[in-house]
């Protein structure tokens, strides 16, 4: 497996080739960053993975100076799932001009964007550079970040990008919580009460079901959560083709919440139908 630091040396060693698949990271990898690396290894093509904690992808006052970097058991992961190529370039080699271009996607401002100002003009633009320098036929995220993944589609479509986004379904731990990077930061407690956030998810996903209405679903999940410590940012119903309030008849929903335990931030979300 190669690893490469530079846009140069990266064309030199794609050279050109087709099919490629990128799974983009920021490294710290889990069971869940894996599974897509493998998901990639499937479409046949040679698989890229970048790992690259972006600046631009983080507010004042977040984790961007204590972010996990663990890039050596990282490739020894990436190694042994099959990646072909390691993309994990500086901070000056991605954004080598002080005053950078960034890309100001639609619901930007929505959900996890209102919580986090410039959170997903920081993940759009790193995107769209990594698609300019690998060049893939192919991409894939994870659906635990629903919105990212939502808002990246919309991105390509925009641009009219030739890429295939694939999607890699959540993949969680035995209790049900979905596996992530800053896991990490919870305390021993704290991880003991983190499966809360799933478990309310899927009775919410009932009360849908049942037709209670989307404001009365999305209070209660509120609620429980709040009544056992957490700090809510929000418990929205969205719909899953516009991630906008489901009109009536759109019975195919998405309930996404990010939530605080301590100072640990989680995400999660569950997609239901409704008849």
């Amino acid at each position: 497996m190669d690893r490469i630091f530079n846009a140069v040396d990266l064309r030199r060693a794609l050279g050109g080739a087709e099919g490629t698949v990128l799974v983009p990271t920021m490294g710290n990898l889990h069971e869940g960053h894996i599974d897509l690396v493998r998901q990639a290894r499937q479409a046949g093509g040679p698989v890229v993975t970048s790992i690259f904690v972006n600046p631009l992808q983080f507010g004042q006052g977040e984790d961007f100076e204590c972010y996990p970097r663990t890039l050596e058991a990282d490739c020894d992961k990436l190694a042994a799932a099959g990646c072909d190529l390691v993309f994990c370039p500086s901070v000056t080699e991605m954004y080598p001009e002080t005053q950078t271009f960034t890309v100001h996607p639609p619901l930007a401002d929505q959900l996890c964007g209102a919580h986090r100002p410039g959170h997903f003009e920081g993940v759009c633009t790193v995107v769209l550079k990594l698609f300019n320098l690998v060049q893939p036929a192919q991409a894939i995220f994870g659906k635990k970040d629903y919105q990212q993944l939502y808002l990246l589609k919309a991105m390509t479509r925009q641009f009219n990008l030739p890429i295939r986004i694939l999607e890699g379904e959540t993949i969680r731990a035995q209790d049900g919580l979905a596996l992530s990077s800053r896991n990490g930061y919870l305390t021993e407690a704290e991880r003991a009460e983190a499966p809360r956030l799933y478990q309310v998810l899927q009775a919410a996903a009932v009360r849908l079901k049942q037709h209670d209405t989307l404001a009365r679903v999305e209070a209660w999940a509120t609620d429980a959560l709040q009544q056992h410590g957490w700090n809510v940012d929000y418990v929205s119903v969205r719909s899953r083709n516009s991630l906008l309030t489901p009109e009536n008849g759109d019975g195919q929903r998405v309930i996404l919440a990010a939530a605080r335990l301590g100072t640990t931030r989680l995400i999660d979300n569950l997609e239901v139908d409704v008849d």
